[in-house]
């Protein structure tokens, strides 16, 4: 019998899986580069090799290293190619990503992605598809980089009870933050700093305004819980508004300000999923973690704490996940294997709603320099019934004012909200408060 060009494909593949990439940009070209030194290392573990066999770009003419083969510009040709029999999504977006996932899947080639806008925005429209076709979506490289993170909660902890977990899972906000502890740097300078040296895109708000870290939080939260949460439901806070100020006033108090990702259950059918600039003690593991670096932690009902620290972004460090994802992909294709299992979504669990959230604060009021003050604020604070751990009252910063800080003992985001609009109210208030979160992490 005559072989087709099919057959042909799936012979090749015996000893080498076909690849094809769809967007080239620094992770693409990362994968490249690092390709030909980690297929050495996966055939000589796994017993095959990767190849590179169609690539798709958008702009065709614009200037760029040598590719190792010939290139399209349309992406349909890489899916509908017979030698392509994985396919790795680049692009970015949830746009033109969805209808090549989509495309993907209804080819029967499993899927490779570092998207993480894809999975938290598109997921829940993705996810059953995956599963409906019986084509699975890779994708550890999505969060945390070179970390394997999302490989531990799927399978290092399965038999676990997860207690909870965090993460400082943005490089560039760390790196910004990590400046304003170490140097004394304010925000603007810092955020300077990041884009002169290439951790910044000159559009920084995925970044600073804290959107790439919850994408991330969502996707650790469907593994952790398998729950995926409606995006915008999120609870998100950037660190724009983080000053150098509170940066000090927290190492006074012990902490140092973190942008964090937290997602725990608080009850059997409820998960909170935020992300928000966090004091966090000093002495902690995750304190210590400084510049472009990310960390998760998670805790298990046996395993414990665990922490995971790593390269969080960059192109080595996405390549690392994005070759075990192909390495894990490939694997399955050669024993026809299904691909990983995933949680099912039963719509039992959802996120709490707002105000419910409980957790202990610090607080920064701006207000006259007079006798009086400090027991008007902690009247405020006692008839709502929330305890204060620790105050700073410094000397006068000019003007006739002077700033309050509290740290405050657990409490309701409502309680918390009432009060403080009572404080705004007081006649020697001078600017609004600023509030952020506190955590333990014990």
């Amino acid at each position: 019998m005559l072989e087709t060009e099919g057959d042909l494909g799936l012979n090749r593949c015996m000893d080498t899986i076909g690849v094809g990439l769809i967007g080239c940009g620094t992770v693409g070209s990362g994968l490249i580069r690092n390709l030909p030194t980690a297929n050495a290392l996966i055939a000589e573990r796994l017993g095959f090799g990767l190849e590179i066999r169609s690539i798709a770009i958008r702009n065709l003419a614009k200037t760029r290293s040598p590719l190792p083969v010939k290139v399209v510009d349309d992406w349909k040709k890489v899916i509908s190619d017979p030698l392509v029999q994985i396919v790795v999504e680049l692009v970015g977006g949830t746009e033109d990503s969805f209808a090549i996932a989509e495309a993907a899947l209804k080819a029967k080639k499993p899927l490779i992605t570092a998207n993480k806008a894809l999975l938290a925005e598109r997921g829940l429209q993705l996810l059953p598809l995956a599963r409906k076709l019986s084509t699975p979506i890779y994708f550890e490289a999505s969060v945390a980089g070179g970390i394997p993170v999302l490989k531990a909660l799927r399978e290092g902890l399965v038999a676990n009870q997860l207690l909870g977990l965090h993460g400082i899972i943005n490089g560039t906000s760390n790196y910004i933050l990590s400046q304003m502890a170490e140097k004394g740097s304010d925000f603007q300078n810092a955020l300077q700093q990041a884009k002169d040296l290439g951790y910044a895109e000159a559009d920084d708000r995925l970044d600073v305004d804290g959107v790439d870290a919850a994408h991330k939080a969502a996707i650790l939260c469907f593994l952790a819980y398998g729950f995926l949460p409606a995006f915008r439901e999120i609870p998100i806070e950037g660190i724009r508004h983080v000053t150098a100020q509170d940066v000090s006033f927290a190492r006074q108090l012990g902490y140092v300000i973190k942008l964090l990702a937290i997602v725990r259950p608080v009850r059997p059918d409820r998960v909170e999923v935020r992300v928000a600039p966090t004091l966090i003690p000093v002495r902690h593991p995750m304190a210590s973690v400084h510049g472009v670096f990310n960390a998760v932690g998670l805790v298990g009902n046996l395993a414990g704490p665990v922490q995971f620290t790593g390269r969080g972004a960059g192109p080595d460090a996405t390549s690392s996940a994005l070759l075990a994802d192909l390495a894990e992909a490939a694997k399955n294709l050669r024993d026809n294997a299904p691909g990983p299992v995933l949680p099912r979504t039963d719509g039992k669990i959802q996120m709490i709603g707002k105000g419910e959230s409980v957790g202990r604060f610090y607080l920064r009021l701006q207000v006259e320099d007079r006798p009086g003050v400090l027991a008007q604020v902690a009247g405020i604070f006692a008839a709502e019934k929330i305890g204060i751990s620790s105050v700073l009252q410094p000397e006068a910063h000019g003007a006739g004012t002077v700033p309050l800080i509290f740290l405050l003992e657990l409490t309701s985001e409502a309680s918390l909200e009432k009060a403080v609009t009572l404080i705004s109210k007081l006649p020697n208030s001078r600017a609004p408060a600023r509030i952020f979160r506190v955590e333990d992490l014990s």
